[in-house]
């Protein structure tokens, strides 16, 4: 059954919009594999947010479907992340309320708390609904480069190359959401953790690095997050990629580092 998943301007939990969603357990028996998905966000609060929106109002403002779920390894209550596929964002803004009622059907059992939950099943005539009375906003291209402060991650395709003073290869920018909620922020060779190590300023910085280089793709193809991606460390990563004929394997790093850091522990 599909379902509405709400997006706050500020929240506790850690959202990527249209790559990964953070959420409780209690809504693990919805949000599973396949289920399609319409983004929500409540009345606006705070008006420094207004140009982050399509409407101060209750409003949808995308699609998408979930893909594969992972619990969260930094909670203890069982937290997990989904990462989302297909996510299609809407040109302007579909009201939650019209006229006197609301697109979504609200039980009379819960007509004092409905909109407190923050994932609700709604029924595939509402989805259908919703998706009427909405404009699906033109793809953009996906930007490129090698900032890996910003460039993300899902199964995705990679690897076109593109003409910009020679060869270049494109990254999605989503990828690197999705690796970070899998993989953490801690190094999977040393352990370094930017955050810990350098507090607010440098928290969720990490390098994101292939397994398999880009430069070497033959063709576009699917990156796999789980897989074909892991967050390293600017040392490790450097150290990775020093020999021009030679990528080293994560394990083969971890093999030559000669000190752990205190930030946190690297992966056995």
């Amino acid at each position: 059954m599909p379902a509405v998943i709400a997006e706050n301007d500020v929240s506790i939990w850690d959202d990527e919009t249209g790559a990964v969603y953070h959420y409780p357990k209690r809504y693990s028996s919805i949000l599973k594999p396949g289920v399609q998905v319409i983004y929500y966000k409540g009345r606006m609060t705070d008006k420094s947010f207004a140009d982050q929106r399509l409407s101060a109002q209750p409003h949808y403002f995308g699609a998408a479907r979930i893909g594969k779920v992972y619990p969260d390894p930094k909670s203890s209550k069982g937290d997990l992340f989904a990462l989302i596929e297909s996510f299609q964002q809407f040109e302007q803004a579909v009201l939650a309320k019209e006229g006197s009622g609301y697109l979504e059907s609200i039980p009379p059992s819960r007509s004092s708390n409905y909109w407190r939950s923050g994932v609700r099943e709604i029924g595939q005539h509402t989805f259908d609904s919703i998706m009427a009375k909405a404009e699906i906003k033109p793809s953009q291209a996906t930007e490129s480069g090698g900032n890996e402060a910003t460039w993300g991650f899902e199964s995705r395709t990679e690897g076109n190359p593109s003409t910009y003073y020679g060869i270049r290869y494109e990254r999605d920018p989503k990828l690197r959401l999705q690796a970070i909620a899998i993989h953490g922020l801690a190094c999977k060779a040393c352990g370094f953790d930017f955050g810990k190590a350098y507090g607010e300023y440098a928290k969720g910085y990490i390098h994101v690095h292939h397994t398999q280089p880009i430069s070497e793709f033959e063709a576009p193809r699917v990156v796999n997050p789980e897989t074909d991606l892991v967050t390293l460390c600017a040392n490790c990563h450097a150290v990775v990629h020093r020999r021009r004929d030679r990528t080293l394997s994560v394990d083969e790093l971890k093999g030559i580092v000669r000190g752990k850091w205190v930030c946190a522990k690297a992966d056995e």
